[in-house]
């Protein structure tokens, strides 16, 4: 998946492997074997194509992140947009993809809502805008 997720982001940022290998600190040809598949990134340089490719470690390493996934896999209405770990104070980081998603912005309203089996948020403008009904 990693190597797939490497060529992909790195296209789509516009970037040579050239000028990728050169913000990661290594040789052109060792991009080239990421993205064949014939060798693996050490851990330190996937968490630092996270960073430059704004995607969780996680997403990077586990999931597609290809043009399909970006359009068609969300059409069904069920989707997984990754994991997040929450912080010490509570917070939780909404991946990249599901904020542009369901345009989250700084400053939207979620509403946190849950039962036994899980919690769920919802994009709301104000509680009214949110029906219990079903």
């Amino acid at each position: 998946m990693i190597s797939m997720n490497i060529k992909y982001l790195r296209t789509k940022s516009g970037m040579t492997q050239e000028a990728f290998a050169e913000k990661l600190d290594v040789t052109r040809q060792t991009v080239a074997k990421w993205e064949s598949g014939e060798s693996l990134p050490d851990i330190r340089k996937c968490a630092d194509m996270s960073a430059i490719f704004e995607v969780s470690l996680d997403a990077m390493v586990t999931m597609p992140l290809d043009e399909q996934m970006e359009t068609e896999d969300y059409k069904d209405g069920k989707n997984v947009f990754g994991i997040v770990k929450v912080g010490e104070r509570g917070q939780v980081v909404i991946p990249k993809v599901a904020r542009q998603f369901y345009d989250i912005k700084a400053g939207d309203k979620l509403l946190v809502v849950g039962d036994k089996r899980g919690m769920a948020l919802a994009k709301i403008r104000s509680f009214s805008d949110f029906s219990f009904g079903g």
